[in-house]
């Protein structure tokens, strides 16, 4: 069956355009139509949740945006300029699904400032930065102790806060309430929902995303089927089991 796309339900003049994709198409060598003709906008300020079962391609879509995979058709641009893969665009920040992914120095202090240190900042400036990122997000009493020796809600916190000290326009979120306890996911939503920059959250936490997002985007099978406001879109009953989710519970 061929899936239709359902049209927005967002009607309010949008602001500029900071990520665009465009019939944007990949495949794996070993699994193919993994994304299929992708198209979407993202607007500076936009609050964009993306949600979707297991293997609907939101990883994907996030390493394409970031040039990390060479998609077989279409294009991303950033800030209205072509995303190239292997380039470095330091306005946008990814936090990875599996902190292990990013954590690899000797001690949090070092992680975080990995990033602003290859950035040919000076010692004050990546300073200043690894504070606050460690502030922000209740990392500074362990600045000092090996990330592997963290558990993995400490290691989701450092991995944020690397990305975070970046200072980057936009920021990109897969998972990011995976294996935190209430507190460490009640700071999560607190930061986020003061946070300035332009966010794209992934997530089988459907709270959280009614908590932070302000639009939702929902996938399936490589494509996207829905894109609206939150509570209208994950509130339709019939749409959410079509798509194999169910509606969250402060909205049953």
């Amino acid at each position: 069956m061929q899936i239709q796309s359902v049209p927005s339900l967002i009607h309010s003049e949008p602001a500029e355009v900071v990520i665009a994709v465009n019939d944007l198409r990949f495949s794996y060598p070993d699994k193919s139509d993994v994304l299929k003709s992708i198209h979407l906008k993202i607007h500076k300020g936009d609050r964009l949740g993306i949600i979707g079962h297991n293997g609907c391609g939101k990883t994907t879509l996030f390493l394409l945006i970031c040039g990390i995979l060479t998609p077989i058709a279409g294009e991303i641009r950033l800030l209205d300029r072509l995303v190239h893969p292997g380039g470095f665009y330091p306005e946008i920040g990814l936090v990875c699904q599996h902190p292990d992914d990013q954590l690899f120095s000797a001690s949090v202090w070092d992680d975080v400032a990995f990033a602003p240190q290859n950035m040919g900042l000076s010692s004050i400036e990546v300073q200043q930065r690894v504070t606050q990122a460690l502030e922000i997000t209740g990392m500074a009493a362990l600045a000092d102790r090996p990330p592997h020796h963290l558990s993995g809600g400490e290691k989701r916190m450092v991995a944020i806060a690397g990305v975070l000290a970046m200072h980057p326009q936009m920021m990109i979120y897969d998972e990011p309430t995976a294996n935190l306890d209430l507190r460490a996911r009640r700071r999560l939503i607190q930061f986020l929902r003061q946070s300035q920059e332009t966010l794209v959250i992934s997530s089988h936490d459907l709270e959280f995303i009614l908590e932070v997002c302000d639009r939702v985007v929902l996938m399936d099978n490589g494509a996207i089927v829905a894109d609206g406001a939150p509570r209208q879109l994950m509130g339709d009953l019939d749409l959410m089991e079509q798509y194999g989710l169910e509606v969250p519970y402060s909205l049953g």
